[in-house]
């Protein structure tokens, strides 16, 4: 799978560049080292929002998101290592079957909902937040450096799984979503 740290610190990154997975140097404010940190930052807040859905019994959402963290994390190491591919069109599948059986239950939105009605909830929209963040920078570093596979189309799913998601976990909680009032006319 490539090179592993051994040890934390190494010193090589001190001069504002970090090392890839194929062994090119890049300043650490390259595109593939900002997606990267997108889908990381995503990865972390995910591990939150799945901890508190341990905390609260909700098993159902918790099993449809769990597999997410390993696959942002292989997503990551596609964007490290480019010829690597870990993903494919399985996961996507899999994201899309689970929107859709979540979107059945839910039924059509009429309105927008704010990101609000419990912690979880908006915990959820953090998360759909940063995909789709996660999702730009990897737009522009496809614009610089075309990626391959599926990785475009997961992390836009996952976007998409973890606004159900949010929507689902207020269902399970008895939450009434916080609907947008638009401001007054002047």
């Amino acid at each position: 799978m490539g090179y592993r740290l051994s040890k934390i610190y190494t010193r090589t990154g001190d001069q504002g560049e970090t090392g890839l997975g194929d062994g090119r140097r890049v300043p650490k404010d390259h595109p593939r080292i900002e997606a990267i940190g997108e889908v990381d930052s995503l990865n972390s807040q995910l591990g939150l929002l799945l901890a508190g859905l341990t905390e609260l019994g909700m098993e159902e959402v918790s099993e449809v998101l769990a597999p997410c963290q390993h696959r942002l994390f292989d997503l990551g190491g596609e964007l490290a290592m480019p010829s690597y591919q870990a993903l494919n069109q399985s996961e996507v599948q899999r994201l899309e079957t689970a929107i859709d059986v979540w979107n059945e239950e839910l039924g059509p939105l009429k309105n927008f909902i704010l990101p609000s009605g419990s912690a979880l909830v908006a915990q959820a929209h953090v998360c759909r937040s940063l995909a789709r963040s996660a999702e730009r920078r990897c737009q522009q570093l496809n614009a610089l450096e075309p990626l391959q596979g599926v990785g475009l189309a997961y992390i836009n799913r996952l976007s998409d799984l973890l606004f159900v998601a949010a929507r689902i976990i207020g269902r399970r909680q008895g939450v009434a979503e916080v609907l947008w009032e638009a401001a007054a006319k002047p």
